[in-house]
């Protein structure tokens, strides 16, 4: 599918404020120069840049990436669902990793990011009948960014998957929208049962590092999940779980702990 150039920018601040990082990196930095102009500066839209440069990270021999990028072209291009997402998911990188300096990090280098977007493509391949192409991109995710998310989850915007490393998220699960997890992160089944048999995770939930939190339970809006625990049973909205198996300690200790990224277990949430 072909790069179609947009003169949006004034209402596409996200889009424009990439154009400008790229090209001040292109300006500082001469041996990147090529390379910024070839994933960023040449194409017309983000949507063209997220879609080329999905298809260079996860091409192969069996896959070509000119082959690939049209794939997640069709996905992507003219799909205004993909579009406001991958902007809220933009935004939520910057604002909630204090590593990510600039929008165009998290486009050009951060897995977490870039498995999310190729899920959201294998995703709209899937409810397009196109099963075998949705299930290769997320094989070819888990392999080259270590993170297993299955086409058929369903992920709202505005989410950070930090690190990314080991993040499973199963079949049946569902995230709401802004949500933060670490990684080594499971959103898995409880056993062999089929159905629907993941977890459902409310907006705003915030779920630390190596947390397993398993079966068709519900883990309510803004709650905090603390590293490592293994929840099995719901957990309600903005209360704190912790421990294996995971129990309810108290309220969280601010209004939204996906945006504050706070994952320390204080003396505020033992507070009930």
């Amino acid at each position: 599918m072909s790069d179609t150039a947009t003169n949006l920018d004034h209402v596409d601040p996200v889009w424009a404020r990439i154009q400008e990082e790229a090209r001040q990196l292109a300006d500082t930095e001469s041996g990147m120069s090529g390379f910024v102009h070839a994933t960023v500066l040449q194409h017309g839209s983000l949507e063209m840049v997220i879609a080329a440069h999905l298809a260079e990270k996860m091409a192969n021999s069996e896959f070509g990436a000119s082959n690939l990028c049209d794939v997640f072209a069709d996905a992507f291009i003219g799909n205004d669902a993909f579009a406001e997402s991958v902007r809220a998911d933009i935004a939520a990188t910057f604002d909630r990793d204090p590593a990510c300096r600039a929008y165009l990090d998290a486009v050009l280098y951060y897995k977490g990011f870039l498995a999310l977007q190729a899920y959201r493509a294998a995703n709209w391949l899937l409810h397009q009948n196109r099963r075998g192409i949705a299930l290769y991109i997320q094989n070819r995710a888990s392999e080259v960014f270590q993170a297993d998310i299955h086409p058929a989850a369903k992920i709202g915007r505005g989410v950070f998957i930090d690190h990314a490393t080991g993040v499973v998220i199963g079949e049946t699960a569902e995230v709401g929208n802004d949500v933060s997890m670490l990684h080594s992160v499971t959103l898995g089944g409880s056993g062999k049962e089929g159905g629907d048999r993941h977890p459902k995770i409310g907006n705003g939930v915030l779920i630390s590092v190596g947390a397993k939190v398993l079966g068709n339970i519900r883990i309510g809006d803004c709650a905090k999940i603390g590293g490592g625990s293994v929840v099995l049973t719901d957990v309600p909205a903005y209360t704190t779980a912790v421990g294996v198996p995971a129990k309810i300690i108290g309220k969280v200790s601010g209004p939204e702990p996906s945006r504050q990224m706070d994952h320390s277990v204080d003396q505020s949430d033992d507070d009930a």
